[in-house]
């Protein structure tokens, strides 16, 4: 009997781990946009990430800002992401 309420105990916990994921924002510098079209690139590659909900780009500013689910992504997942699409990013404002 005790066996399975700890089977119980431990399946309901994880059945709720998506619960004690936090959402973060991050600001990304993306310094070689220099065209109009190249913050629909850098949108688009984010925007693709397992885990990200939402991207706003600046084209003024060179930076976008991503929020994302950080149990299914993290920082390097985002810059990898704007490398590839061949917009190199590094992390410029701190993570909320």
């Amino acid at each position: 009997m005790r066996t399975s309420l700890l089977a119980l105990a431990w399946m309901a916990a994880m059945l709720t781990a998506p619960v004690w994921a936090a959402p973060r924002t991050v600001t990304l510098s993306v310094p070689t946009m220099d065209c109009p079209v190249c913050p629909i690139t850098v949108k688009k590659a984010l925007s693709k990430v397992a885990g990200v909900a939402e991207v706003t780009v600046d084209f003024d500013k060179h930076e976008a800002t991503v929020s994302f689910d950080d149990v299914k992504t993290n920082v390097e997942a985002l810059t990898r992401a704007t490398r590839d699409a061949g917009y190199p990013s590094t992390l410029a404002g701190s993570m909320k």
